[in-house]
């Protein structure tokens, strides 16, 4: 994603899906933008503390004679505190329409316009852009894709169990990472998801996938520990993230998830 561009003095934000992700279905879509108050208007008293902020999403694109021309996807109000407005405050509009349109008739950038203003118009508010102090509170869209071919049931392999389970033997444990914690401030979301782990003693011929398992166990070679409980099977998750540029990417990074465990 980049910011360039104006269209009727708003900032456009352009949104760049690849042609891998064009292939699927929108299921849903959610636009998330963070508004703050960029600075006092002079002259106005606020003795309130709840405002009601009005928030309109635009797609821009080109009419029959070339021009740019702006279509009304989202209007709504929300009502925010004083606070929220000095500190900021994370909002999620939902655009699943405007994405699948887009999906099915894509071209080179979705362009949009965010308009945020309060009601009485006394705030001056904002959503930070590429050139803002922190590129972390740029917009961004989360997508839901919704893929066919994945509807086919699973045959489930392992055990789960839960951090309180008495089972020794192996087991898939929930694990969530939380990637602030980390400090990887460049992941823009997920902020955190359920990664999962591998856990337990290997017995004969437990969850082992060959029967070379059990015979290297028999025989004990030097240097051989036995089996080991070892992730059996791993998924994916989608990401948006920032590039060493300060483009915001969306891609499917592999073996992130333990869907099930085993012994080898």
């Amino acid at each position: 994603m980049r910011r360039h561009n104006n269209f009727k003095g708003l900032k456009m934000i352009n949104f760049r899906f690849t042609n891998k992700v064009l292939q699927n279905e929108v299921a849903e879509a959610f636009l998330n933008i963070h508004i703050q108050e960029l600075e006092a208007r002079h002259n106005v008293t606020l003795t309130e503390d709840q405002f009601n902020v009005n928030t309109q999403v635009n797609r821009v694109t080109r009419n029959s004679q070339g021009n740019k021309a702006s279509v009304l996807y989202s209007e709504r109000s929300i009502k925010m505190s004083r606070k929220d407005l000095k500190v900021g405050r994370w909002v999620k509009i939902n655009v699943t329409t405007m994405v699948a349109e887009f999906f099915r008739l894509p071209r080179e950038n979705l362009a949009i316009v965010v308009r945020v203003q309060d009601s009485k118009n006394r705030l001056s508010l904002g959503v930070p852009h590429l050139n803002s102090e922190s590129n972390a509170l740029m917009p961004y869209i989360e997508v839901s894709l919704r893929d066919n071919s994945h509807k086919r049931t699973r045959r489930m392999i392992g055990m789960d169990c839960t951090e309180n389970s008495k089972e020794a033997r192996c087991c898939r444990y929930p694990l969530s990472v939380n990637f602030e914690e980390f400090g990887w401030d460049w992941i823009i979301a997920p902020k955190q998801y359920d990664a999962n782990y591998c856990s337990g003693e290997c017995p004969y011929s437990f969850l082992q996938k060959y029967p070379h398992t059990h015979l290297v166990h028999l025989a004990a070679p030097q240097g051989s520990g036995g089996p080991c409980c070892a992730p059996r099977k791993m998924s994916s998750i989608s990401m948006l993230y920032f590039d060493h540029d300060l483009n915001i990417i969306y891609g499917t990074i592999p073996g992130m998830v333990v869907e099930s465990c085993g012994c080898s």
